[in-house]
């Protein structure tokens, strides 16, 4: 990077993280450091909401995952806008008239203390792997740039991140998305404008817009009822609005978010508009991916874009050279093609079209056999490097390509939706284990100031423990699908047990204790053993868990409630 951009991108974090500790001095107690005084209004929740979820592995994964596989994963939120209507009536409410500080606390006055428990160790257990996510893919950023080791990088990055979130509290982490999240629009908007505009002269918009949907990338609908796809309308419309249900409703990171809003209005208008906003927003990331992957069809685009494995491959394979060559010569002729099919596209002719895009097509093909050839000797001759380098392909762009300055910005991009996102996850693991592990377990008559002073322990130890995982990541493929799956493996059993503890009030607490803990037996049987989409997880998760509790409360004695 230049000196411009390491000023742009030094000067951007700076502030917000300043800004953000200011704005957010003298935490006094507990209610003001975890809810920030239930103070704020819609907007800056909402952006909260969208920060919280938008971490930087959206903004790194989620062109590369186009670039990949197409615009598909969009169908992954469609879900998502239903699943904020339904909250945003009923759940809402309930939260805000019992005045909890955690979901998991309303489980407790609901049914007894082994389900709050229960529910509030699988929580802490998967976001606090996941906020591990959150560090290590700008960590993999910083590591590519510069050449620094990886681990040290985790730490650098973590401890940053800790240290803010431990000094302000649920403030800082609303008051420093809001500048995170204006960060992130700018960052983005331009970066789709430029990668269009640098095309060639005779590729226009609407060319590279027919070149990704010949090459499959313009893949952002399919109506196919297939329960083995990952990636469908149905799979997205099920399962994305279980998925969301389970995060947006029962998951400490997002439900502190809106806790924090001052009245139950606030609280809903924040997630309606996170529920309008977020498919828009998604999608315009993975088409920033598609015209990435139509940009290298005129520009070199390399076997591999994570460098350091690059190298390695070149030194491992005895006849790289040659497979390399073969690899830019199918690129050259898919570039030469693309050219033609532009021509015809714009001369209007249909027979040319069709045969130009005929040959495109099959070009395509070749370089992924190529490709493949490539791929598959270094599996076989050095199965130790990681050949998916998926979270690798936007930021080679980025850095290669983008001008001074808005490398810099694009970076602080990344670097602001990790700290933005860890930052709630890190807030939220301080909160569920204070407020449902400690306080109500372990030392239960603490005053307000021991209680503050244990949120920030318990937040450095979670920043640890993040960092810690962080470091296990790089092994885990496509960023933004682990992440994802990792969830998936707990969010529908917890929501099964918050469904029953809203809807269904005839189940008491023991048979949902009993359903949740088989159901989520089934779940990592499923993930072990079976080839099920993990968006189904959250569906199968959820129903086990009502129909074992409706079984278990006709079988089992009747229970006093506590």
């Amino acid at each position: 990077m230049s000196i411009l951009d390491w000023i742009v991108l030094s000067s951007t974090l700076a502030f917000i993280v300043i800004y953000g500790i200011w704005k957010t001095r003298q935490q006094q107690d507990i209610k003001s450091y975890l809810l920030g005084n239930r103070e704020a209004k819609w907007f800056t929740v909402a952006l909260s909401i969208m920060a919280t979820q938008a971490s930087a592995i959206t903004f790194l994964s989620a062109p590369g995952q186009a670039f990949v596989d197409g615009m598909r994963f969009v169908q992954f939120y469609f879900g998502l806008p239903l699943a904020m209507v339904v909250l945003s009536i009923t759940v809402v409410p309930i939260y805000h008239k019992m005045n909890v500080f955690t979901a998991y606390e309303y489980l407790e006055k609901r049914f007894d203390l082994p389900t709050r428990t229960f529910t509030a160790i699988l929580f802490l257990t998967q976001r606090g792997l996941a906020a591990g996510f959150t560090i290590f893919a700008p960590s993999l950023i910083l590591s590519s740039l510069l050449g620094w080791d990886i681990n040290l990088t985790n730490i650098g990055i973590g401890v940053i991140v800790t240290a803010y979130t431990v000094i302000g509290g649920t403030k800082a982490v609303n008051q420093t998305q809001k500048l995170q999240m204006a960060v992130i629009f700018i960052g983005m908007l331009l970066a789709g404008i430029l990668v269009v505009q640098m095309m060639p002269n005779e590729i226009s918009f609407n060319n590279a817009l027919h070149i990704a949907g010949a090459s499959g990338k313009l893949n952002a609908i399919d109506f196919k009822f297939d329960p083995t796809s990952k990636y469908n309308v149905w799979s997205g419309l099920i399962g994305g609005f279980f998925l969301a249900m389970s995060y947006f409703g029962t998951d400490q990171s997002q439900v502190q978010r809106y806790l924090s809003g001052s009245s139950v209005a606030q609280s809903r208008l924040a997630l309606l508009f996170n529920g309008m906003i977020k498919i828009p927003m998604q999608f315009l990331i993975l088409f920033i991916g598609a015209m990435v992957y139509v940009f290298y069809f005129f520009n070199p685009a390399p076997v591999l874009f994570n460098t350091v494995a690059l190298d390695q491959v070149k030194n491992k394979v005895e006849n790289y050279s040659s497979l390399e060559a073969n690899y830019q010569d199918k690129l050259k002729e898919r570039s030469t093609i693309a050219f033609e099919y532009a021509t015809a596209l714009d001369g209007n002719n249909e027979e040319q079209i069709a045969t130009t895009k005929s040959s495109l097509i099959n070009a395509t093909t070749e370089v992924e056999k190529a490709k493949e050839i490539i791929i598959d000797q270094v599996n076989l001759k050095a199965p130790e490097i990681d050949t998916n380098d998926t979270n690798y392909i936007f930021l080679g762009f980025v850095i290669n390509y983008l001008p001074q300055g808005l490398i810099g910005l694009l970076i602080a991009v990344i670097l602001s939706a990790s700290m933005s996102s860890t930052s709630s996850e890190i807030n939220a693991l301080a909160s569920t284990s204070i407020v449902d592990i400690y306080k109500r377990i372990i030392k239960k008559d603490g005053s307000d100031k021991h209680y503050l002073y244990a949120s920030k322990l318990v937040s450095i130890g979670w920043g640890l423990y993040a960092i810690l995982f962080a470091s296990f990541a790089n092994k885990l493929g496509s960023l933004i699908e682990a992440v994802n799956i990792l969830g998936s493996l707990v969010y529908g059993v917890i929501l099964g047990i918050f469904m029953i503890a809203f809807y269904l009030k005839s189940i008491n607490a023991r048979p949902t204790f009993y359903a949740a803990i088989i159901s989520e037996g089934i779940i990592i049987y499923l993930f072990s053993f079976t080839e099920v989409p993990f968006l189904w997880y959250n569906v199968i998760g959820c129903l086990s868990v009502i129909l074992f509790g409706l079984l278990f409360s006709k079988i089992l004695p009747k229970q006093t409630e506590v």
